[in-house]
């Protein structure tokens, strides 16, 4: 019993005096997550999976029969959409649909969530908010690999030249200031 304490100490006192895992425990709050401005005339949905049940269990969505992307927990994608009515679905033992109306140079948001089900979980996808996406802000983007053929999810490199397009552009540099005359 004393030995298991005395190793326990001092593990405990290592870990709080080891530089590399004070450095990997920031306190540091994560930057918020950039999310361009859709194209002129189009609108934008933003699909997201936080932690939680059925970390496994991939939540696939589809439109119109063909997969757009997988998403892992913890993860979120942007799909650029015509206007109009779009149904997506997930399907693993059960199948759910979401109907959404999407507006020209609108941002909508949409979560997917795992319940419990009989023999694998049971994919839940609903309409959300940029606040309840905003409180999960250790999301990460899907990798390229989990996207599918499905036309409008923005692969990383379009995100990134889409954030790089809509950032502002950088203040012009100042004149050079003119030389003083000499004097003669």
């Amino acid at each position: 019993m004393f030995r298991k304490t005395a190793i326990s100490l001092a593990l405990a006192a290592s870990t709080l005096t080891s530089p590399v895992l004070a450095a990997d425990k920031s306190d540091a709050p994560a930057a918020p997550i950039a999310i361009p401005a859709p194209p002129a005339g189009k609108g934008q949905v933003v699909f997201f999976r936080p932690g939680g049940m059925g970390f496994a269990v991939g939540c696939s969505v589809n439109e119109k029969g063909q997969k757009v992307s997988s998403l892992g927990a913890g993860r979120y994608f942007v799909m650029v959409t015509e206007p109009g009515r779009h149904e997506f679905t997930v399907k693993s033992e059960a199948k759910d649909v979401l109907a959404l109306e999407v507006e020209a140079d609108e941002t909508q948001y949409a979560t997917c969530r795992i319940k419990m089900g009989i023999m694998v979980g049971r994919p839940d996808l609903a309409p959300s908010t940029e606040a309840d996406f905003r409180k999960n802000n250790k999301l990460k983007l899907v990798d390229a690999d989990d996207m599918g053929p499905g036309e409008g999810a923005l692969r990383p490199d379009q995100l990134a030249a889409a954030l790089a397009a809509s950032a502002p552009a950088p203040a012009a540099a100042a004149a050079p200031a003119e030389a003083p005359a000499a004097a003669n």
